[in-house]
Parts: structure tokens; C-alpha cells; sequence
């Protein structure tokens, strides 16, 4: 359980570490090279830890040393990762691109990962088809093979229906040892997608047009080692600018890459806080007694990022005025607004939008995170509300921030996590215990 003291302003610097979402891809695309591969600013996350013990089921070797992990996946032995290592991590699908390049078969579970609502793998499966894999799905286990003497995918081109990071990133993989040209159409553009062809490129890869809707990798042999630093992580940034902006406190965060955030900053001038960049590298969050209205809709990148729908309705409750909030990514992830409510918020939902009035103040009060995103917006509502906030469900929060509670303590906040044999539910399961839930399949 988390203890948040609110009230309390914040002040000083904030190291923002490595993007969680790139370590997980860069991760498994070291399965690509047959030597040594070290990454830096690898951030100390629950999910890197699974991530590490996938890696290891299929035989390669790992080791860590402070913020830098040394893989080394020479000697790949399995071709299969087990499911309870699968089902606890939506990342760890990202293998089944590159061991289906390396080995020529690749035996993959379903991922688990946050019921924020349906991803399905099918842009995978029929991208990986495209290039030449038989594929079917039995069991819960995705099974890929190339057949023929060289067991190599053959270059191909893909439009995707939607533009998904996930299969961007497995696709880009598995072509980079291909043979002949892959042309991905309708790409991902999102950081994380530039960053992961940036390690391929060290390593050899020959990849273009990362970062654009069409993605070219023509096709090599092999792959060699490399020494990589991957990106800050953009959304721990937008979680310190909001934390900064709800308790209008200033504080400098650092590294932070300004054009990953552009529509995050954006919607914060709109509502009132100013940004300064004091280096190329360093910002300074200047926060506005008054905050305004303002309405948002998540929209895969360069649009406004699904990952900080949760913290800017945290924000937004204590805005002057009405917002409207419009989730277009994931149609399960409003949950938190039932939490945010228990504070105090005025928050109305139907379908995938959410109506924000703002209120004078919040109060603090015992509430659960229900996803990875929700929980870090519990945590920067707890920092603005009057009293004590309590938050469990602290298993998702440990998924995707390195030590969220430290940096936060160093800047002032009260916050403590302690033990509680108490049990809270959740407001927004607490209404619907009556009723069957629905199915939630993961991508």
C-alpha cells in the first residue's frame, strides 16, 4: 500500500529514467545477434524482470549491473517460452518476431499484461504470414515456422489495418534478418519505434524511414554486437510535469527529449503551466495558479498518448471549468475515473468519453489501482488532495515506474509504502459485483 500525505509542495530535480516501453522491445530484439549486446539506462521495473526471466527460459544469458544489462544470446536453446512467464508480461509476445527470425520456428503463448481492453494479435500473425511463416494459433499458443532448407522469412509488403506499436516492432524485427525488402505500411511512428530501429541499426540492421508511416528494412545475414542507450521515458517525464502542474510546484526534469512530448506540452500550456528548456536536456515545469478547462482525445502518436489520459484527468479535476476527455486506443481504460471520484472529483462517463467538471479541491481517501496508467494517476491526485490517500494495487504502479516513491520523496512528497491487511475495493467493481464482467482478451 502507498501512503500519500497531500498538500505538501514539491521542489527540486527529478532524473527521469529509461523508457520502459523501448527496454522491453530492445530487449527482445537482442535475440536477433548472436554476441554481445549491452543496453544502458535500463530502468529497475517489475517488468524488466520478467522480461529478463523470458529471455533466460529460451536460453540466453543476462546480467545486470546498476542501470546496464549485458544479453548475450549465442546459445539460444528453446524456441518456446514458457506461458506463466508469457501470461504475466504483454511484452514478452515481442519474441516471437525475432526467434522466429533466428531459428526458423518460434512456439509463443498469448501475452497478459494490463486489462485496459482488446489488443489482438492478429496484425502480428498476418504480417508474419506475409513473409513466408505458417502460422496458427492452438491452445492459447501462437505456433510460427518458416519452412524450407534456410528456414529464412522472405521480404513482403504490409499495410497494416491499424497502426499498433506491438506489431510495428515484432514485424520490424523479424525482417531485419529476412531475406529481400520489407515495406511496413501504416507504421507506428512513436518514439519507442525509432528507438528499437536505432538498436537494430547499431547492430547492423538496415532499417529507414523509422519514425514515418512507411518503414523499409531490407534484409541481412546477421547481426552484431553493440553497446546502446536507449531513450528517457517520455511518460515518466508527462507524470512529473503533471504531478508539477496539480500542485503547482516547480520543479526541473532531466533527460527528457522535448519532441517526444509535443502534444503532452501542448495540452499543458492550454490548461496553464509553462515550460522552460534550461538545456538541451533539462526542462523546468512552471506551473499557473490557475488552471482551465481543456479537452483531450487519445490518438496513437504524434496525436495526445493513451499513456497520460489518467494523469491529466487527475489534473483536470481541479480545473476551472468543464473537460472533455475522448479514449479512442483502449476501450476498457476509464476505470480510474471511479477512483478519482471516491476523492471527490466530478467525473461523468458514457462509452469511451469522459465529461470532467472541476472541483475546488480533492480529498483523500482509500482507493485501488485498477492499471499501470490509473495507479500513477491515483498517486498525483493523492499529492493535490486534502488529507491521506491510500493506494493498492501497487503491482501495476511497480510494473512501469523506478522507484516512483523515492524521486517523489526527494522532492517533498509525503509518501510511504508500508503493509495493510485491510482490503479495499475498487469503486468501480464495488458497483458492478452484481453483475457477469464481460471477457477482456489480451493483445
Amino acid at each position: 500500500m502507498l501512503k500519500i500525505q497531500g498538500g505538501h509542495p514539491l521542489e527540486g530535480h527529478v532524473h527521469i529514467s529509461g523508457a520502459k516501453n523501448s527496454a522491453l522491445a530492445i530487449m527482445a530484439a537482442a535475440l536477433l545477434c548472436s554476441g554481445d549486446c549491452r543496453i544502458r539506462n535500463i530502468p529497475s521495473l517489475a517488468d524488466i524482470k520478467r522480461m529478463s526471466d523470458v529471455l533466460m527460459s529460451v536460453g540466453v544469458s543476462l546480467s545486470h549491473h546498476e542501470d546496464c544489462l549485458d544479453i548475450n544470446a549465442g546459445s539460444i536453446r528453446q524456441s518456446a517460452p514458457p506461458y506463466e512467464l508469457v501470461s504475466k508480461l504483454r511484452a514478452s509476445f515481442f519474441v516471437i518476431g525475432p526467434l522466429l527470425a533466428r531459428l526458423g520456428v518460434a512456439r509463443v503463448p498469448l501475452p497478459g499484461g494490463c486489462a485496459i481492453g482488446a489488443r489482438p494479435v492478429n496484425l502480428h500473425v498476418r504480417g508474419l504470414q506475409a513473409m513466408g511463416a505458417s502460422v496458427h494459433i492452438e491452445h492459447g499458443t501462437v505456433n510460427a515456422y518458416v519452412a524450407g532448407s534456410g528456414k529464412r522469412l522472405k521480404g513482403a509488403k504490409i499495410c497494416l489495418d491499424y497502426p499498433s506499436v506491438g506489431a510495428t516492432e515484432t514485424l520490424m524485427m523479424a525482417a531485419t534478418l529476412a531475406e529481400g525488402e520489407t515495406i511496413l505500411e501504416n507504421a507506428a511512428q512513436e518514439p519507442e519505434v525509432v528507438d528499437l530501429a536505432g538498436f537494430c541499426r547499431a547492430m547492423g540492421a538496415r532499417i529507414r524511414g523509422a519514425g514515418t508511416k512507411t518503414i523499409v528494412i531490407s534484409g541481412v545475414p546477421n547481426l552484431h554486437s553493440v553497446d546502446y542507450g536507449i531513450i528517457p521515458d517520455r511518460v515518466e517525464v508527462g507524470t512529473f510535469l503533471v504531478a508539477s502542474a496539480i500542485t503547482g510546484s516547480e520543479l526541473s526534469l532531466a533527460p527528457v527529449i522535448p519532441d517526444h512530448l509535443t502534444a503532452a506540452l501542448s495540452k499543458l500550456r492550454a490548461i496553464g503551466t509553462e515550460m522552460r528548456m534550461e538545456s538541451p536536456n533539462r526542462m523546468r515545469v512552471i506551473p499557473s495558479r490557475v488552471r482551465k478547462a481543456c479537452d483531450i482525445e487519445t490518438l496513437p502518436f504524434p496525436g495526445f498518448p493513451t499513456d497520460m489520459q489518467a494523469q491529466f484527468m487527475a489534473l483536470l479535476t481541479l480545473a476551472e471549468g468543464s473537460s472533455v476527455i475522448t479514449e479512442t486506443v483502449f476501450e476498457n481504460r476509464l476505470r480510474h475515473v471511479a477512483e478519482l471520484n471516491r476523492m471527490g472529483a466530478d467525473i461523468r462517463v458514457k462509452g469511451n468519453i469522459a465529461v470532467v467538471q472541476g472541483v475546488p479541491k480533492l480529498s483523500g481517501a482509500p482507493v485501488v489501482a485498477t492499471d499501470l496508467r490509473a495507479s500513477a494517476a491515483l498517486v498525483v491526485a493523492g499529492l493535490a488532495a486534502d488529507g491521506t490517500t491510500t493506494i493498492q494495487g501497487l503491482h501495476h504502479l511497480d510494473r512501469g515506474y523506478d522507484d516512483l516513491e523515492g524521486k517523489l520523496t526527494k522532492i517533498g512528497a509525503k509518501v510511504t509504502r508500508c503493509s495493510d491487511d485491510s482490503v479495499v475495493v475498487p469503486a468501480s467493481e464495488a458497483r458492478a459485483s452484481s453483475k457477469t464482467p464481460s471477457p477482456v482478451s489480451a493483445e
